[in-house]
């Protein structure tokens, strides 16, 4: 006997082949391995446009959480506490993200517009977004930046959440390694450009906070206006019912093994790679010694970007090519493990140069097919963001978690235990998408 939930996650019976394919008619009866309808300017442009999309909440996450918060925590609440004031807001805004785009996904699936239902979720949040960041550039106590940030997570990812939904709703199973790359060159030239442009406001914070606000609006809100999505006016969404909603968080592992193990998977990786990674700051001016970190970031960042794109734009092409995902998610997994190794060997400002390039590439390696691969195992078309918004705890929890997770590893074992939380971690998130059958 099966849940509500889990019913309406069950794969529905296709169409005759002479009914014709339209929006309605896909959310109704298709699964994630079906082709959607063509979207209405073409899918050239999604493509073109997915990357400036990305790099316009990426940005936000990879100056934020890493460079900008931390020193914001520094200045306005003193040295002697900052690991474990940063542990503190950074465990209060990984809960609201993880709790924020599920809910943003059910919005979204039942989201009834002539603009469509990803819309005006992406619009609102990145306004509200925006406004969060500037109350956060204005907060100066441990209870006011911990309730700013938090404001500032579950905003960005109810416009992340369907956003990412694009996929699945708009592009063909044969072009999703390319969507998925360029996909992962806006989110990897956001997150480490975000930490070339945020070491540039290290010491103007405010600044900084309005300036990616001001970006991130803009840029999304151009994204819905060139790539209009169908009308979702005469789209029936589910009834709704309590039950059902306190379950957006849960999808059957025994009924969906195949998202299951996507999802451990990406988790698993994610938080070895961001555990390290989003540590950065503290590890340069404490675990190494430099003494201007916000001189050194923007070069870790380049090195971090060049192995990243270069991963990227092969792995993604090349696996729809060769119709595989998984060997180059192992592939990954090797090359982010041994980068981690470089620190306990060389705990010196080379050796974190070495390991950011060769951590970067196995990372572009893995977000290249990733999202791709993620596609393929959704169960329904009826909560394509629901259900990715829970496949995207995976991928965001890790980098907004990723600082309380380090403090309390480096409050036990050091700077030094940090690296093979992360070696362990990388190799069983490959090993998680080994019994995956949807792809190979």
């Amino acid at each position: 006997m099966t849940s509500p939930s889990d019913s309406a996650l069950a794969p529905e019976p296709a169409l005759p082949p002479t009914a014709p394919m339209t929006e309605n008619t896909f959310v109704a009866t298709a699964a994630g391995k079906d082709d959607p309808p063509a979207p209405i300017k073409g899918l050239r442009r999604l493509l073109g446009w997915i990357v400036p999309a990305n790099l316009g909440i990426f940005l936000i996450w990879g100056a934020v959480p890493g460079i900008l918060l931390p020193q914001q925590v520094t200045v306005a609440l003193g040295e002697e506490n900052k690991v474990a004031n940063l542990a503190i807001i950074a465990t209060i805004g990984a809960f609201a993200a993880m709790v924020a785009q599920p809910i943003a996904g059910q919005i979204s699936d039942r989201t009834r517009s002539r603009f469509g239902r990803r819309a005006p979720s992406i619009v609102i949040g990145s306004l509200a977004g925006g406004l969060s960041l500037v109350g956060l550039a204005f907060a100066n106590s441990l209870v006011g930046i911990a309730i700013a940030w938090t404001l500032v997570q579950i905003a960005y990812n109810f416009a992340q959440g369907p956003l990412s939904a694009i996929l699945p709703d708009r592009v063909p199973l044969k072009r999703r390694g390319l969507f998925a790359a360029l996909s992962g060159i806006g989110l990897m030239v956001g997150a480490l450009g975000g930490q070339i442009v945020g070491s540039l406001f290290f010491n103007s914070i405010a600044v900084g906070y309005v300036t990616f606000a001001v970006i991130s609006l803009v840029v999304l809100t151009l994204f819905v206006v060139f790539n209009p999505d169908y009308s979702s006016t005469k789209l029936q969404p589910e009834p709704f019912r309590l039950g059902d909603f306190l379950r957006t968080f849960w999808v059957n592992p025994i009924l969906h093994p195949d998202f299951f193990w996507a999802f451990t998977g990406r988790l698993l990786l994610y938080t070895g790679y961001f555990a390290v990674t989003g540590y950065q700051l503290f590890i340069l001016t404490d675990y190494i010694g430099v003494e201007n970190p916000e001189t050194v970031i923007p070069i870790l960042g380049l090195l971090s970007l060049v192995g990243i794109v270069i991963s990227t734009v092969v792995s993604g092409p090349l696996s729809d090519k060769v119709g595989r995902r998984k060997p180059f998610v192992f592939g990954s997994s090797v090359f982010v493990g041994l980068a981690m190794l470089i620190p306990i060997l060389m705990p010196t400002l080379e050796g974190w140069m070495l390991m950011t390039f060769i951590a970067g590439f196995g990372f572009g390696m893995f977000q290249a097919v990733d999202t791709a691969l993620m596609s393929e195992v959704l169960p329904s078309a009826k909560s394509f963001a629901k259900d990715l918004g829970v496949v995207n705890i995976a991928a965001t929890l890790p980098q907004t978690l990723a600082p309380a997770v380090a403090g309390a590893i480096v409050l036990t074992f050091g700077y030094v235990g940090l690296f093979p939380v992360g070696i362990v971690l990388s190799i069983l998130g490959a090993f998680a998408v080994w019994p995956i059958k949807a792809t190979r």
